[in-house]
């Protein structure tokens, strides 16, 4: 008797809760402002990440192009740049960087809070668990899909006014000369990186504000936003900061590969240049991914404020 009673409530229930599901994922507020927050928090930030990828390819024995260390640091590099190749130079691959974020920021953060609403019905009642789970799905997802602008960007960047033609030729060059699998090139590596970035900066940019609404010290306003998106930016870059280096290298190499893979390049590197080298880059990649995330969390917050 019992089964009988509870088996069409459970029918009943499950189309219910799979419309709802749907419901929840065609919510368009996160896509778009999840896509203008990271664009605008691009613009503000390129110098200090094209200073960060010059920082990463530099130095690389088996490389004649880039085995000369020119820059000493983030500040040292963005002055020679300016002087040397002018100032527009330090907005090498800004239209890739933006088209990248227009496409990658979009379906990150939507995908982000689709997942957590999948999971969990309040926000109140998410966990750091469940937090990281959909960081990491959502990560990976956007940016397989992403990955060629990243490579077209970090072409652009290393390259400096060396760059030959606009950003469709160089993504036509890219795919006539090295094919479909030369735009994926480093997708796995992508991947990893944007699993561990957003499976560590969302989760902790949410728990943050969180704890930080119910201790009653501050509440749901932009002191929060600020300090949460810090600690977010903080604990970003010392997570992703050794992959971030091997994908830049292995994105930029072409033709002849001195890296087979991940594993290889990662040995290489420490092997020639110490474990240090796999922190190249940090200060401008931390120095970016802080106000980076600053600027975004308080844009997007404006932004689902105003639109509640």
């Amino acid at each position: 008797m019992s089964r009988s009673v509870t088996s069409p409530n459970i029918i009943t229930k499950i189309p219910c809760s799979i419309f709802s599901s749907y419901l929840i994922l065609l919510n368009w507020k996160p896509f778009v402002f999840g896509g203008l927050a990271s664009v605008t928090a691009e613009c503000g930030t390129f110098p200090i990440d094209l200073a960060k990828t010059r920082l990463q390819v530099q130095g690389q024995v088996g490389d004649s192009k880039y085995r000369e260390i020119r820059y000493r640091g983030m500040l040292h590099a963005m002055m020679r740049i300016g002087r040397e190749e002018g100032p527009r130079a330090l907005y090498s691959g800004i239209a890739p960087a933006m088209l990248r974020q227009a496409s990658y920021g979009t379906i990150k953060i939507g995908t982000y809070q689709s997942f957590k609403r999948l999971l969990v019905e309040r926000p109140e009642d998410e966990t750091l668990l469940t937090n990281v789970i959909c960081g990491i799905l959502s990560g990976v997802i956007s940016s397989t899909i992403a990955n060629p602008t990243d490579v077209l960007k970090i072409r652009m960047q290393a390259q400096g006014n060396l760059i030959q033609g606009s950003m469709m030729g160089n993504f036509i060059n890219i795919y006539q000369q090295e094919g479909t699998r030369g735009l994926w090139k480093g997708v796995s590596l992508t991947a990893q990186r944007a699993a561990i970035v957003v499976g560590v900066e969302l989760p902790a940019y949410d728990i943050t504000k969180k704890h930080l609404i119910l201790s009653g010290y501050m509440g749901d306003t932009v002191y929060t936003h600020f300090l949460s998106s810090f600690v977010c930016g903080l604990a970003g870059a010392l997570a992703s900061n050794p992959v971030d280096v091997v994908r830049t290298r292995l994105m930029n190499q072409r033709g002849g590969a001195l890296y087979q893979g991940t594993l290889d390049c990662i040995l290489q590197t420490w092997r020639h240049e110490g474990f240090m080298a796999l922190y190249k880059g940090f200060f401008p990649n931390w120095l970016r991914l802080g106000p980076w995330n600053i600027i975004f969390f308080l844009t997007y917050e404006q932004l689902r404020k105003i639109n509640v």
